[in-house]
């Protein structure tokens, strides 16, 4: 069976998530997490691609970004894929696969969900139970964007710019996001979602998406079964 497309829109953003093959650790040391940075750094930048958080874990790696280019985010993996695992393999005398083939995706309706993508982003830490806190993980975009700890990857979303004035007015408004918990329906929009590579938003935003880029982005279960339980659910989600 033919791989779907992904479903990416210049100026929309995109959550990304990259795991280890079988699971397994891709960050190995202290020193391997700063080479996968600088390489993310530089590839965002040669690839049009607007980093707004990120988190790297043990085996997995989260990204939330603005593409200019519809090829831009798969270019820009590509490129991060390429330098570090050069550097994994040539650093621990290693052969074969780090990553768990394709990297998954999802679009994101930035209105309804790009503030609460990117506080699950860089709440994972805190899920994981390796934080309390997670301005207490390194490896993560939380410190420059609710601390104004300077990060040169990082570039700033326009909703996060409108949360205040001046920059410490926006970190103080981000930091008290992270005062309540995540509503359980965006974390599993979120996670099914990008899982599926599915748009993230309701039904008129589906339908933007399909009239911009010119084909279905709806995934059902049951090969588009417009009798499915799944087809009457995102019929009624308007």
């Amino acid at each position: 069976m033919a791989r779907m497309p992904r479903i990416v829109v210049p100026g929309q953003a995109l959550h990304i998530i990259q795991r280890g093959n079988n699971r397994q650790p891709v960050f190995f040391r202290r020193e391997d997490y700063p080479i996968y940075l600088e390489a993310l750094q530089q590839a965002a930048v040669s690839h049009g691609c607007a980093v707004h958080a990120y988190v790297l874990m043990t085996n997995h790696v989260h990204l939330l970004l603005t593409p200019e280019l519809t090829e831009g985010p798969s270019r820009m993996m590509q490129a991060v894929g390429r330098a570090y695992v050069h550097y994994v393999n040539r650093h621990y005398r290693r052969t074969g696969t780090l990553w768990e083939g394709r990297f998954k995706s999802a679009l994101i309706n930035s209105e309804r969900y790009l503030l609460t993508c990117s506080r699950y982003i860089e709440l994972n830490p805190v899920r994981a139970e390796m934080v309390n806190h997670p301005g207490a993980y390194r490896w993560s975009s939380y410190r420059c964007n609710a601390l104004g700890r300077q990060n040169d990857i990082i570039t700033p979303h326009p909703l996060y710019e409108q949360l205040g004035s001046d920059a410490g007015m926006r970190q103080s408004v981000y930091r008290g996001l992270f005062a309540g918990h995540i509503d359980e329906t965006d974390l599993h929009s979120i996670r099914k979602g990008t899982e599926t590579g599915a748009v993230i938003g309701n039904h008129r935003f589906r339908e933007e998406v399909e009239a911009t880029i010119g084909r279905c982005v709806t995934r059902y279960s049951h090969g588009g079964d417009r009798k499915s339980a799944r087809f009457h659910e995102e019929k009624d989600d308007r």
